[in-house]
């Protein structure tokens, strides 16, 4: 290699590198470009945020509003459970009441005799076992039955030979049933044996 060549590549290894005018007017479009880019980039992520923002306004409004009407939905069931607690005998007293209308004619009858009284006493008794019927409320048949502490209440015990121990021999006030279940135990005198004489 020759001297000459060998200077001036010497030289421009140590001669710092110059960047040509192409190259800076790259580097800074490049720079332009990446901030366009960063810069579109935050656009749409705050687009995107906003957005959600407004979602989420709005859900918090849906989820204000089906909370007000699941409270008053309970409150409307709450005040239909109180007026069907208050009222639920409305049906069963309107029965009632036309009986007890029949009883206070009976009683004011103008010229009332006691076997007029007594029929049409009767008549209303007819009328009451027809609703207490209705209302699927039996009466029991306790007389001459064997003691059952979950159907009869004892008021006393009477000493009978002519009875089984522990029988009932009278009734003071019926007892009954709704459905089958106990609605009012009979209120009943028991036989027991009579004591043995010593």
């Amino acid at each position: 290699m020759s001297k000459k060549k060998a200077e001036t590549e010497e030289i421009q290894d140590e001669s710092p590198e110059v960047l040509d005018a192409d190259e800076v007017v790259e580097e800074s479009s490049v720079d332009e470009v990446l901030e366009d880019i960063e810069q579109d980039a935050v656009a749409e992520l705050q687009k995107q945020l906003d957005e959600k923002e407004a979602e989420l306004v709005e859900l918090r409004g849906v989820a204000l509003r089906v909370k007000a009407d699941g409270e008053n939905y309970k409150k409307r069931l709450d005040k239909e459970k109180a007026d069907l607690s208050k009222f639920a005998n409305e049906r069963l007293l309107k029965e009632l009441l036309t009986i007890h209308d029949n009883l206070d004619r009976a009683l004011n009858a103008p010229n009332i005799s006691i076997e007029s009284l007594r029929e049409g006493v009767e008549m209303i008794l007819k009328e009451f076992e027809k609703f207490m019927e209705k209302q699927n409320v039996e009466p029991m048949e306790s007389v001459g039955k064997p003691f059952d502490p979950n159907i009869h209440e004892v008021l006393s015990q009477i000493e009978s030979a002519d009875h089984e121990d522990n029988h009932v021999i009278q009734e003071h006030a019926r007892g009954y049933y709704l459905q089958g279940r106990v609605l009012r135990p009979a209120q009943v005198v028991i036989s027991k044996a009579p004591a043995k004489a010593e």
